[in-house]
Parts: C-alpha cells; structure tokens; sequence
C-alpha cells in the first residue's frame, strides 16, 4: 500500500496538506498502479469493498449514521484511532454512541441500498482516500474521525464549491482520477462522441435539446457503468474535463 508523503501543511488549517491537482491525480495514479494496473490500460470498474478491505487492509463496516440534516446526510466516515460515533438502532429505535478503536471506514446502510452501487464506489473510495491522504491532521481530542456528508461526495468536484473544507475536496479529486483515469476516460470519451457524430470535443448544454440528452444522460449513463462510478460522479468528471460546457 502506498501512502502520500506530504511537503506542505496548512498549520493554521488543521495541518491540512497542501496540494495541487496534479499531484492527487499523479499519487491516485500511482496507488493505482500498485493495486491494478491493467486499470490504466483497460477502463474499467473499482469495486470499493475489495479496495478498502485487501489493499488497504481496513476494516469495512456498514451502519445508519446519525446526522442532524436531512437533506445533507452522512454517507461514510474515516475512523484514524479510538473516538465514537453517533448511530441509528433500528431495532430499538433509538440512537446510541459506538466505541472504535482502530482504523476502520463506516459506509452509511442508505448507500448500500439497491440501485446506488455506483454511489457506494464512489463513497467507499472517497474514504479510502482520506485514509491515505490525511491521517496527519490534527483533530480535536477524541475525535480523530473525519464525516463524509452528501454535498462534499456528490459535489461538483471543484474546490470553489466544496463548503465542507479542502480535505473533501482533495479525497474527492483523488476519487475521480482513480476510478476514472485520464489514460482510459478521455479516449473512452472522444470514442463516444465521436461514435454520436459529435466532432468537437465538448458538448456545449443548453444549445441543442439532442446534445443536452447526450451529455445530461447517454453519456454520464455510459460512463457510471464502465467505470462502475454513480451518474453524478461520472457527469462531474466530465465538466471539469471539460467534456461538458454549460451555457451562460
């Protein structure tokens, strides 16, 4: 397993490493290349559970996380040493406070359920990401955890938009450059549009209704299932690809 060696910390920021882009892609394609090379070569899907158990070697467990937000739930949570965590008891009907003392990766149950696969790679590997990327942050006593909630896993992949700090930020660029390399996603992609006779390299939204079906749904579609990512991730990569334009 290989971790990121880290030159730069923000000090008044937590120690948060900083980072440039290419530098999380390069270490995600170096990890990449440690675990499944062929990966680079042939496009193809990242199952979460095996990347998180065998390489890693972390426990995965899988609970109703407490979260006092609705529309902004928790959808998994990296543990770096002993801290507890809020969870549902279904059973009792209650919530309770579980005790962990190792380093583990809690995927939240609503991401395991049926027709959210892509969702669940995508979360399984963002946490694993913060597992190899950020275990040197200073956390407050007794809580060396880090929430993963929607917005920051389903956001739009740029660090403008991340509200929940350059930590998710940095785990979630890491997830898309290792799910969906460059080497295999933009032949992949000219493939396609050039095969839907889009000879541009982008698909400009908002112009024509037939390339808004193509860009908004065919191609994301296509995309999620290739690289086994959910419809949302696979359109985020595409904009800051710069696959899609949106029309101003």
């Amino acid at each position: 397993m290989i971790k990121m060696k880290i030159n730069r910390v923000d000090y008044s920021n937590n120690n948060t490493p900083i980072l440039y882009k290419d530098e999380i892609e390069k270490f995600a394609y170096d990890v990449l290349a440690d675990y499944k090379p062929n990966l680079l070569k042939e496009p193809g899907a990242v199952g979460f559970e095996h990347f998180v158990e065998s390489y890693l070697g972390l426990p995965l467990l899988f609970r109703d996380i407490y979260y006092d937000n609705p529309t902004n739930p928790i959808f998994g949570t990296t543990i770096f040493g002993e801290c507890t965590v809020k969870v549902f008891d279904k059973e009792n009907e209650c919530t309770k406070t579980e005790f962990f003392w190792e380093d583990c990766v809690i995927i939240d149950n609503y991401v395991m359920q049926p027709g959210r696969k892509g969702m669940a790679n995508f979360t399984g590997i963002h946490e694993g990401a913060h597992y190899l990327i950020h275990p040197g942050i200073k956390f407050p006593e007794k809580t060396r955890k880090i929430f993963c909630r929607r917005e920051s896993i389903e956001g739009s992949g740029s660090s403008q938009s991340m509200t929940n700090s350059w930590v998710e930020f940095q785990a979630n660029y890491f997830t898309s450059s290792f799910a969906m390399p460059n080497t295999t996603f933009v032949p992949l992609v000219n493939d396609f549009l050039r095969k839907h006779n889009v000879w541009k390299s982008y698909i400009k939204l908002g112009v024509n209704e037939d390339l808004d079906t193509l860009g908004k749904d065919l191609l994301p579609e296509y995309i999620s299932e290739v690289y086994g990512v959910s419809k949302r991730a696979a359109f985020n990569k595409l904009r800051t690809s710069n696959f899609i334009e949106v029309y101003k």
